[in-house]
């Protein structure tokens, strides 16, 4: 699939782009996208596919990539494509989907990203999934690779025809003169990646993207020798917008690997940051540093392997940014030198384009102590009975310029510095709204422009800390507890790990309400399981002062958004349903 389709083009000499060519750098500057692609275009910067092993497969410059979108556009235009159509786009990581992106754009029509099947969930239900959002934005047509096209056929069946780009660009078309976008029309949809049942399709405008990748570069200093390295799916908003869109509104090269390949290869990624000899800007959630430092074993010499010594920016986002794992990655690595300082903790969601708030770069992760009694909503002090517990939460930083934060109680009334509260943004870089959908719009965002972002957290000075959900949140005889506190706690025991454990509230058959866990247990001894159950029982009562029903799974049934994070809420929906079904485990 990927690496078929970089080898349709060998005949491109395998030399990188480099990482400065003399055209002066505009920080994203432009009145929409289009435009920023055909300034990137008159520079030698671009696109850098590589394969599994890091080893670059096909250099893509952007005069290249102009080219072809142009033409495509053309393609697109001849077939009856109009400004404001939806061309649906399954976001593989290659030249396929970047051009047919752009010539989605020129066309004046709305790219829309589709994700690609997981390791997770099988064809059914990439298939459902592809269906639902499909006919959520209801497009012209739905174009992939030709890997893909019995899939993508089978779910776009009634709604749009399907073709493989490949196929459906190889015919030339007369060309015309394509449609000007003004910087208020809608440059593309984004669906996040809990958008499963119920898609939401986040519209975003040329003029809210470019002021939102303006302040990223700004925020993160990005200049003519910084080059990107990423990993991530382009059918979310940190590839889509901060590795695809970003680097070329602001004339960056950038080096990729495709996301199954570095789930196969997570140290890849580290290989093409040693071998960048420029600075290397390269942003991951949580559990990407957490699969690296994992893979590094006693046999490994870390520090003849990778050089990691240039990696200026080491972004963390699109998660709960867990210092632990931070630390981890750090001991793992800093034989090779890398500089704990390169952290760069932010906080965004794909209704405010990309990122909300970023770190000053050079200062890390910076975190604050909070008494477990504030988190859960309590003001009454501690009785001195049981020992005072802290979570460490992280600085995410200020907020981009040209937005603003607040938290804000339940009744909407802006709180002061440390009281936890709904997050709420405004100004340049939100959404257009919900395509199609206005009353989740009306729900999401007020008729003056704040966008409730649906996370709690609070403010220090200026700078936001995300403390979880608003969804996730578990409310037991009115105190508050989070998921993740729960779900960490069991992830210290021997044999958990990250993604193995899912905990939610449910009522009880006696009516009462509960915490529930459900974990993923490899064990096949049943006397294990019971002791393994019973061991997760004391932990969390110990965490939380409560009984908890413990309930112990096979191994990958908990269902994953399509970037490969947990989803609790369809946990819970999958156990209450019955469609998870745990062990049988003798009492």
């Amino acid at each position: 699939m990927h690496d078929t389709e970089i080898a349709t083009a060998s005949h491109t000499p395998l030399v990188p782009t480099p990482t400065d060519c003399g055209l002066a750098r505009r920080p994203s500057d432009f009145a929409t996208l289009g435009e920023a692609l055909d300034y990137a275009a008159l520079g030698k910067r671009g696109f850098n596919f590589h394969d599994a092993r890091g080893d670059l497969a096909r250099a893509y410059p952007y005069p290249e990539l102009a080219r072809d979108a142009r033409a495509q556009a053309m393609v697109l235009v001849a077939a009856g494509v109009r400004p404001g159509d939806r061309i649906a786009l399954i976001a593989e990581t290659g030249p396929g989907f970047a051009a047919a992106f752009f010539a989605a754009v020129y066309a004046g029509a709305l790219p829309t990203p589709l994700p690609l099947p997981t390791s997770f969930g099988g064809r059914d239900a990439y298939v459902g999934q592809l269906a639902v959002q499909l006919k959520s934005c209801d497009p012209t047509l739905v174009l992939g690779p030709a890997g893909l096209a019995e899939m993508v056929t089978q779910a776009a069946e009634g709604i749009c025809p399907a073709h493989d780009w490949e196929s459906y660009f190889a015919v030339a078309a007369p060309e015309v003169a394509l449609p000007q976008a003004k910087p208020t029309d809608i440059a593309y949809l984004q669906y996040s990646s809990g958008s499963t049942r119920f898609p939401h399709g986040v519209a975003v405008t040329h003029e809210a993207l470019l002021a939102n990748l303006a302040g990223h570069a700004h925020s993160t200093h990005l200049s003519s020798r910084d080059r990107v390295i990423s990993w991530l799916p382009w059918y979310h908003d940190m590839g889509l917008v901060g590795c695809l869109l970003c680097p070329v509104a602001n004339q960056i090269s950038v080096d990729y690997i495709a996301t199954d390949d570095f789930a196969r290869r997570p140290l890849s990624w580290l290989k093409l940051v040693s071998n960048n000899p420029d600075y290397s800007v390269s942003f991951s959630p949580t559990f990407g540093y957490d699969i690296c430092a994992r893979r590094i074993s006693s046999s490994i010499d870390v520090a003849t392997r990778f050089d990691l010594r240039r990696w200026r920016v080491a972004g963390n986002g699109a998660d709960m940014i867990r210092p632990e794992v931070m630390q981890a990655f750090v001991d793992a690595f800093a034989p090779a030198g890398f500089d704990a300082a390169a952290f760069l903790p932010s906080y965004g969601l794909a209704e405010a384009t990309l990122a909300v708030s970023i770190m000053p770069p050079g200062e890390g992760i910076v975190c604050d102590l909070i008494d477990e009694r504030t988190l859960s909503g309590g003001t009454r002090p501690s009785d001195g009975r049981r020992p005072t517990r802290y979570r460490a939460i992280v600085n995410c930083g200020k907020a981009l310029p040209g937005l603003t934060i607040e938290v804000r109680d339940d009744h909407g009334q802006a709180l002061p510095d440390r009281a936890i509260g709904r997050v709420h943004v405004k100004g340049m870089g939100i959404m257009a709204g919900y395509f199609r959908d206005p009353e989740a719009t009306a729900a999401a965002l007020s008729a003056d422009g704040w966008l409730d972002t649906g996370d709690m957290g609070y403010l220090v000075k200026g700078s936001i800390y995300i403390v979880g959900r608003v969804k996730d949140m578990i409310i037991i005889n009115g105190k508050n507890h989070w998921p993740q506190d729960i779900e960490w706690a069991i992830e210290q025991l021997p044999g958990f790990k990250a993604g193995d454990i899912a905990a939610f509230a449910i009522t009880t058959p006696s009516g009462e309400e509960a915490p529930a866990v459900l974990v993923q247990c490899r064990t096949t001894d049943n006397a294990e399981r019971a002791r393994l159950r019973d061991a997760i029982r004391t932990k969390v009562k110990a965490i939380t002062g409560m009984s908890c029903v413990v309930e112990l799974v096979p191994p990958r049934t908990l269902p994953r958004t399509s970037s490969g994070k947990l989803s609790r809420s369809k946990a819970r929906l999958q156990y209450l349903s019955g469609e998870i079904q745990p062990f049988d485990i003798a009492a």
